[in-house]
């Protein structure tokens, strides 16, 4: 009974004590888009959060690196791949809780007033995870 009981206790002590790892995920979308008289600014905006960080061993630093590649689909259901991509790389002296990725881009006189949808896909750069999420996209004057 007492070799049971001790049993019982490391292995709870050890699930206990297991580091808990997040998910890789994208929330908190927002796109809009300014007239620009003849075309427009598009804003848009995502938060993720469970990537990976690197500390730096040296200065205690935490890093990540996220690429972001935005497409947009238009009213009549067309894709354009790629609208927008960059790749940030964010440091803190502490462990990072989540980041904001940014996207801003123009739209020419040929995009009319409508119903569009943002796309945004993430990768983390440091373990190859990768999520994607839309939102809505509304154009008018």
């Amino acid at each position: 009974m007492k070799y049971l009981i001790l049993i019982l206790l490391t292995v709870s002590l050890f699930i206990s004590c297991s580091k808990k790892e997040d998910k890789f995920e994208a929330f908190s979308t927002e796109a809009f888009a300014y007239d620009l008289g003849g075309s427009w600014e598009v804003n848009a905006t995502v938060r993720i959060k469970g990537f990976t960080q690197i500390e730096d061993k040296e200065t205690g630093n935490y890093a990540a690196t996220i690429s972001l590649i935005v497409d947009l689909v238009k009213p009549d259901s067309t894709v354009e791949k790629g609208k927008f991509s960059y790749v940030h790389t964010e440091t803190s002296k502490e462990k990072i809780s989540d980041v904001g990725l940014e996207a801003q881009f123009e739209l020419d006189s040929t995009y009319q007033e409508g119903d569009y949808k943002i796309i945004f896909h993430i990768k983390d750069a440091n373990s190859d995870n990768q999520t994607s999420i839309e939102t809505d996209l509304v154009l008018e004057k």
